[in-house]
């Protein structure tokens, strides 16, 4: 005999109760939750060093600079972006944020394709985003779309480029981004 369960969708109130109380992230699409895996040593590093040159850069400035734990609120969604800019008003005391204006998402085997669909087209609908950046582990690359007049356009980096953050106004060279994390030839 078939076994039958009924799921109910979790109400936002539920989801965000449920996250103060337990150790293990989750993030929240339309009343379904799912648990957010733990990252690799090379994620870590990867996301330390982009969150550190964006700190480092934009001290002094109205923009602050958010990793691992804070959350993104897209309308009916909650996800946990590696690391967030927010120029303007912030609530430190939120547990997550609307207005991000810029997204960086470290990619990892097991979320790559979540992060490339669901996650871009979520966060592009957000009208303060102006960049949403993809970074590789495995190799220097760094994609960011970046919104323009009449829509979003894409611009690749590899070895030996620059990567621009045009809407917090920021240029570094790609291996600073991968100091200590792979070597210049790309390999680990």
């Amino acid at each position: 005999m078939a076994l039958v369960e009924k799921l109910r969708p979790i109400k936002i109130e539920e989801y965000l109760e449920g996250e103060k109380a337990t150790d293990i992230r989750h993030e929240y699409v339309a009343g379904a939750v799912y648990a957010v895996v733990g990252a690799s040593g090379l994620h870590n590093l990867l996301t330390l060093a982009l969150a550190a040159n964006l700190r480092q850069h934009l001290r002094g400035s109205p923009c602050r600079v958010f990793m691992s734990d804070m959350k993104v609120r897209v309308e009916d969604a909650f996800y946990y972006p590696d690391v967030l800019v927010v120029c303007g008003a912030v609530d430190v005391d939120a547990s997550y944020q609307t207005a991000p204006t810029l997204v960086v998402e470290v990619l990892s085997e097991s979320t790559e394709a979540r992060d490339r669909l669901e996650k871009r087209l979520a966060y592009q609908s957000l009208e303060s985003l102006k960049e949403y950046a993809l970074v590789a582990q495995d190799k220097m690359r760094v994609e960011i779309y970046r919104r323009v007049e009449d829509g979003w356009q894409l611009e690749t980096y590899s070895y030996g480029d620059r990567v621009r953050f045009a809407s917090i106004k920021y240029e570094v060279a790609i291996e600073q981004l991968y100091e200590d994390v792979l070597d210049y030839t790309g390999k680990k």
